[in-house]
């Protein structure tokens, strides 16, 4: 049992890097072509097939280094342990782009939304606007924005964990 959490663990740590770093090569992508702001579906769609890569790579290689076995809790452990890993330093990025890349992002984002909301209802009173807009910023906070990363990181893991797993599964012969 030790020597499976040692490979969790150094699975983990490899393609959670890789993922952690592909996510971070997009993002740079995205800012250089002016793309940070409204994420174009190029962008999303590149992202998720990214996740879904790497966490079914690094899925084979856990089955490949444990004798060709894979549980479905097996599946669920390593696919959230690489996803925390990207988390983690999609986290960090994101924390150094917003404090000293892009200082403006959070005001600019909250911009578009304001606009995204009157154009999608312009029949919105002040008052709904005001009270919309509070929710919006309390949302935007460096904080909150990296506990939903993270959060929303791990339920993806998660989702594509099992349904690979369900898939990958192979359990070890019963003596």
């Amino acid at each position: 049992m030790e020597n499976q959490k040692a490979s969790i663990k150094k699975i983990a740590l490899n393609y959670g890097g890789i993922w952690g770093v592909l996510t971070i090569a997009l993002s740079v992508i995205a800012y250089v072509t002016d793309n940070y702001l409204e994420r174009p579906m190029w962008l999303t769609i590149s992202g998720s097939a990214i996740m879904l890569g790497i966490i079914v790579y690094g899925l084979k290689a856990f089955k490949l280094e444990n004798e060709g076995f894979l549980s479905v809790s097996e599946s669920l452990k390593t696919g959230l342990a690489i996803s925390l890993i990207a988390a983690i330093i999609g986290t960090i990025y994101n924390y150094v782009f917003m404090t000293f890349i892009e200082p403006d992002f959070v005001s600019q984002s909250i911009e578009i939304a304001r606009e995204q909301m009157l154009s999608q209802n312009p029949d919105m009173t002040q008052e709904q606007m005001d009270m919309a807009m509070g929710i919006t910023e309390k949302m935007m906070t460096p904080t909150i924005m990296a506990a939903m990363g993270i959060i929303f990181t791990l339920f993806l893991g998660f989702i594509v964990s099992l349904i690979a797993g369900l898939f990958m599964k192979e359990n070890r012969p019963e003596h």
